[in-house]
């Protein structure tokens, strides 16, 4: 049998020992989790018994996720399951994958392993399949990441990964998360918001591969190891760091050299955990699911004392000019013939074009999270909660540079964080608002912006208020590694227990909103997109330009362009958004009231029957 060998695989001396993998760097560990032979999903298929796959079609990257109906047996213990796994590649035979990688139908459909709308839209089947006929969800991580393609983000992609999420943290079944190999980036977040997060010994979790980080970080493809070093992507550094509950041990070696030893220690473990959940009684299930997601993350805390010597209201509102109608024109405006435009703009205009020129699409300004208070909610009637307000950013990676990079940002901002909630008033009405800063490290998403929303849904319960988020930022925060990007399923499962108590959460999408913002909070709710609005999605138009080597379409990830695509349903401009809330609110509480009067009903003519 032909086999594929790893570089480090060949070097003299080298051993598949426990100690001879912790020799290896930390870009070989990664390479490592991803080997071609190791077992894949369809592999741990075997494991149990009558599998069946279900939900199949000819959707295009479908068959990147594969869903199994199966029953999981230990001696005379029986479970029915609901297996959804990630299939990276079509075999973890390396002889027959090169047969079939000859094939460019074959190449193109399994499209490099990554999921696409299709294959997020099978998964979300695959949930609602599995509470209709009571089986427990086991999940199977094995990707690189979603699609970053233009067709992808037409086909919502963004949403449909938000929506695996929300599916999982409302699930009515336990549901269990296995990362096999690798697990990165919303490819692998989508589907591991469970009750318990298992890996393998060699698998890696991570927010971005070494390659991208160090991209980024040092301007260079070139330093991908200490990329990884600092990233802490190993499933050992992911239980140390408290987001996987248990290291499934490869006992024998690696997987892809001892698949037999390493899917028995899989069994093993999954067999552990479904008993223990399978136990919670269902009325009790999502309370524990709650008790499970309040433990993720960790964050920092601040005094007044030390808040006192940065705070300050920031605003980057363009006001109206005091002495004419026009403001000037931004530098190196061009029109569509590439003439240069210098003449003035007329202010009114401006505004009503949300602060974007109508010439060549360049946006003047983006609002802070203290315009939008002043903007959205009653004069003087916002105060910021104390459970929230002395959360700051915790450094747990020792990342370069990024505790200075949360001074800076807080002298920059006037806020500990990118992140700000507090009580008031829209038109009279009790709300908790929630606001981003987007000049706060891009307002990415991190572990106290989890921390601070999952508060803030506790308060809307208990004060019995709507819920109002404006969104705004990019990914999860690399600085915080994987850390950062598993609070996206903790704040989902908070946002639905605001919805569970019967309240609305109003979500505000405005320019941009990205990664791990959009999949997150930006994914739920009733959404207002703000008027010219634009970078809203999952991939950012510069990263799927670079994959694709395409440029994308006019209008993309604009709002119009995402009313086109039908995900844009409300749309309104910052000033008047305040008015849209009010409405839905409004509604909201008819609805609510309608309901209670037809079970209040339901209950007399039953008692009286």
């Amino acid at each position: 049998m032909e086999h594929f060998y790893l570089p480090f695989e060949k070097r003299e001396g080298f051993s598949y020992s426990h100690e001879g993998i912790e020799q290896l760097t930390e870009y070989e560990k990664y390479q490592l989790s991803f080997h071609p032979e190791r077992p894949r999903h369809l592999d741990y298929l075997t494991l149990f018994d009558n599998a069946e796959a279900c939900l199949e079609n000819n959707h295009f990257g479908s068959c990147v996720i594969q869903t199994h109906r199966a029953l999981l047996r230990n001696g005379s213990d029986c479970w029915p399951v609901m297996l959804i796994g990630q299939q990276s590649s079509p075999t973890s035979d390396f002889s027959l994958m090169r047969k079939l990688m000859k094939n460019m139908q074959q190449v193109e459909q399994w499209n490099q392993g990554m999921p696409t709308p299709a294959a997020f839209q099978k998964a979300i089947d695959a949930i609602a399949l599995a509470e209709k006929e009571k089986r427990i969800i086991i999940t199977i991580i094995d990707t690189a990441g979603a699609d970053p393609t233009e067709a992808s983000e037409a086909g919502g992609i963004a949403w449909k990964i938000g929506r695996c999420m929300q599916a999982l943290a409302e699930s009515s079944v336990p549901t269990i998360s296995v990362i096999i190999n690798r697990g990165c980036s919303g490819g692998a977040i989508a589907l591991t918001g469970c009750d318990a997060v298992l890996a393998m010994e060699y698998s890696t979790y991570l927010v971005i591969s070494p390659e991208a980080c160090s991209s980024i970080l040092f301007r260079t493809r070139e330093k991908a190891n200490m990329a990884a070093e600092i990233s802490q992507i190993t499933s050992k550094e992911a239980l140390k760091n408290h987001i996987i509950d248990e290291l499934i041990v490869e006992p024998e070696g690696p997987a892809h050299r001892f698949p037999e030893a390493a899917m028995q220690s899989f069994k093993t473990a999954v067999v552990k955990w479904t008993k223990k959940l399978g136990a919670i009684a269902p009325e009790e299930l999502f309370q524990a699911r709650m008790r499970r997601w309040e433990k993720i993350g960790q964050w920092d805390s601040i005094t007044e004392r030390e808040i006192a010597c940065f705070e300050k209201p920031v605003s980057c509102f363009i006001p109206k000019p005091d002495t004419n109608c026009f403001i000037k024109r931004h530098k190196g405006c061009t029109d569509k013939n590439g003439k240069s435009v210098i003449d003035p703009v007329l202010y009114k205009k401006l505004l009503s074009d949300n602060f974007v020129c109508e010439t060549c699409g360049h946006r003047y300004t983006r609002l802070t999270a203290h315009d939008y208070i002043d903007l959205i909610i009653d004069k003087g009637s916002f105060k910021e909660h104390a459970e929230t307000r002395c959360i700051i950013d915790r450094d747990i990676l020792q990342f370069p540079r990024y505790a200075e990079k949360i001074k800076e940002a807080q002298l920059k901002t006037g806020a500990p964080t990118s992140f700000i909630t507090g009580d008031g008033m829209i038109n009279g009405e009790d709300v908790v608002f929630c606001a981003t800063n987007f000049n706060f490290l891009g307002g990415s998403f991190c572990m106290s912006t989890g921390e601070k929303i999952w508060q803030a849904c506790k308060i809307a319960i208990k004060r019995k208020t709507p819920m109002i988020i404006q969104a705004s930022g990019g990914g999860a925060r690399m600085h915080e590694g994987c850390s950062s990007m598993v609070s996206l399923p903790k704040i989902h499962v908070a946002l639905s227990s605001v919805e569970k108590a019967g309240l609305p959460v109003i979500t505000i999408i405005t320019d941009p909103t990205l990664g791990g913002v959009a999949i997150g909070f930006g994914s739920r709710g009733i959404r207002i997109f703000e008027h010219n609005a634009g970078n809203i999605g999952f991939s950012g138009k510069r990263v799927i330009e670079q994959y694709t080597g395409k440029t994308t379409s006019k209008d993309f990830q604009t709002t119009t362009w995402l009313r086109q695509q039908g995900f844009a349903d409300k749309t309104g401009l910052p000033g008047t958004i305040k008015n849209d809330i009010s409405a839905i609110i409004t509604q909201s509480r008819s609805k609510t009231a309608s309901r209670f009067c037809c079970m209040n009903h339901s209950k007399t003519n039953h008692e009286h029957s």
